[in-house]
Parts: structure tokens; sequence; C-alpha cells
């Protein structure tokens, strides 16, 4: 398929700096693009590389300023207007999943359908369940009892969502997912594991999505919640009655020890760890691989185990580069305090 850069502009709603005419066969890296090749950048330390590549158009942000011999189309969000320009240019044909029920799903005699549902084979959904218009249950997947799925929900084959769980609209859940899954609770008797029932539920907003593999607990009372518009990555663990605010980024591996609360728009990292029982406050960020063992406050940037404000952290990982040569000098002046004596 060939477009223009005027085309392509149009479509992602930005402007042209250069040939308009600029014609466009192929996407791809900085680095790899060829001539007709569409790229883009989204950090300025990539500018030697724009003006070495044989890329034919470019995507930036609106306030580059830097001269390239490329024509150039100058946007608010490169990166999203390069995958809305994929969509155009060379993404595959989406599947076209048929609506209805599969002979071979099982549906509950009490379940409620709404209208244009795909169940596919082999999907369970018990009593009292209710599933939004258009909702996609894919091969496999489970929805338990008296759980409600809202309108134009995507579930991929093998999700698991138990019994009594709340799904808003809009919510995608990747293959392998649990949601309402018994929460991490004991008491210790007489020194053995006596299991705390776990009569709680779990909450997901709209536009809620969520990665492979990732499990969120019920609440051991009250509910677990996800925050309308939030984005969880692949493996990663939420304990029982976790609130996860609106519009949050939680990256893979991340885990999330029971009943903290996270507010609006926070971003964590792979591979996080977080302690139970602190609250995390709005558009704080912690960065990978942060152990974060106490209360959180909004706009904080954190790094480190445990988990540090950025500048003190990196303050402390230099100077435990350092402790090598710190030892030996500690040890040269020992020894001349010694002789000495």
């Amino acid at each position: 398929m060939s477009l223009t850069a005027r085309q392509i502009a149009h479509h992602i709603q930005g402007k042209i700096v250069g040939d308009p005419d600029t014609a466009i066969t192929g996407i791809s890296g900085i680095k790899e693009a060829q001539d007709g090749d569409l790229t883009f950048i989204h950090n300025p330390k990539y500018v030697a590389a724009a003006r070495d590549s044989k890329a034919s158009v470019i995507i930036v942000g609106r306030d580059w300023q830097d001269e390239v011999p490329k024509t150039l189309i100058l946007c608010d969000s490169p990166s999203l207007a390069f995958s809305q320009a994929c969509e155009l240019l060379a993404a595959p044909a989406r599947v076209k999943f048929p609506v209805g029920v599969s002979p071979k799903a099982h549906v509950g005699a009490k379940a409620k359908l709404g209208k244009d549902v795909c169940l596919q084979p082999f999907a369970v959904v018990e009593d009292g369940a209710v599933i939004g218009d258009r909702a996609f249950i894919g091969a496999g997947t489970y929805v338990g009892h008296d759980t409600v799925v809202g309108a134009d929900c995507f579930f991929h084959p093998n999700v698991s969502l138990r019994e009594r769980c709340a799904v808003g609209d809009r919510v995608i859940l990747h293959n392998g997912v649990v949601i309402g899954s018994d929460g991490y609770g004991y008491a210790t008797v007489d020194g053995k594991h006596i299991k705390i029932p776990q009569i709680g539920t779990v909450e997901l907003h709209d536009d809620v999505e969520i990665g492979a593999g990732t499990t969120v607990d019920r609440g051991r009372f009250g509910k677990t919640v996800i925050g309308r518009g939030t984005k969880i990555d692949n493996l990663v663990q939420i304990g029982h009655n976790v609130v996860i605010g609106a519009h949050c980024l939680i990256v893979s591996q991340v885990g999330i020890a029971g009943s903290t609360e996270i507010g609006n728009h926070v971003v964590i990292a792979g591979q996080v760890g977080i302690v139970g029982h602190i609250k995390i406050g709005d558009r704080a960020v912690i960065k990978a691989r942060s152990g974060v063992v106490g209360d959180v406050p909004p706009d904080a940037v954190l790094l480190g185990a445990p988990a540090l404000n950025e500048k003190d952290a990196k303050r402390v990982m230099m100077q435990t580069v350092r402790l090598p040569e710190l030892a030996q000098r500690v040890k040269d002046l020992e020894k001349r305090l010694g002789e000495r004596k």
C-alpha cells in the first residue's frame, strides 16, 4: 500500500514540514528504515539518528526544532501517531468473530446474555451471571455465578472470572487472567495455617485492560478495585482489598500486597514490590525493581530498595559503586594508624 505524507498527516492530525507528496510505502524503526519508509522519534536523543536515517518521512513532536533533510510530520504524541499510521499502512485485517453462542459453550439456565454476544466453544457462563451487549467471551473462559460483565468487553481464551465479581464496559482481559481468586489469608493456630475465608469481590471499572497471566484477588471483606482506564501488564499480582485509582499504568511482574491504596495516574514500573496497608498518592512514579515499604506522597518519583526519592536513591547507588574503593582506603588508614602506635 502506498500513501503520501499528506494523507498520513491528515489521518494522524499532524502538520507537515517538507514535501507533502512524499510517497510512503513501508514502516520501520529509525535505524532500520529505508527509502520510502515512515518512522518516528519520541525522544530528542535520537536527533542524530534522524539525520542519518534513510527514512523518507519522520513523525516527530510539535516542539521539534532541529533541521533534518526529511519530510517531517509534527504531532502531539509521535508514538501514538506512528501506531495509528501503522494501522493505516500495514495492519493485518482484524479477525471478525461470528455473533452467537457456540453449541459447545455452557450457559446456565439463570444467566442473562445481552445483544450480539459471542460465546466461543467451551466457554462457561454460570447461573446468575449477566453478560452485556456485544461482549466477546473467548474459548475456555469461565464466568462465575452472579458475576456482571459490561458491554463491549473482550475476554481472550482461558480467562477465569470468579463468582460475584463486577466488570465495567469495554474491559479487555488477556489469556490466563484470573479475577477473583482467593486472597492470601491464613491464621496460624498451634503451628498450623488455617484458611481465612475470602468473602469479598473484585470490581473492574470501565476501559480497564489486564495482561496475560495477571491475577487480581478478591477482597477478604469488601472489594478489590481497579479504577477506570487503568492498564495492567502481564504477570502482575494484586492482593486482596487493594484499591487502584483511574488511569494508572502497572508494568509486568509487579506485586502489590493487600489493602494498599493507589491513587490516580500512578506509574509502577517492572518488578516493583509494594507492601500492604500503605497509600500511594496521585501521579507518583515508582521506577523498576523498587521496593516500596511506606506511604508515597503525590507526584513523588521513587527508586531503589527500599525505595527513596529518586535523587537520593541515585546518590546511594553511586556511593555503593565506590564501596570497594572506600573499604580499601579504610584499611590503608587503619594500617597507617597502627604503624604510628
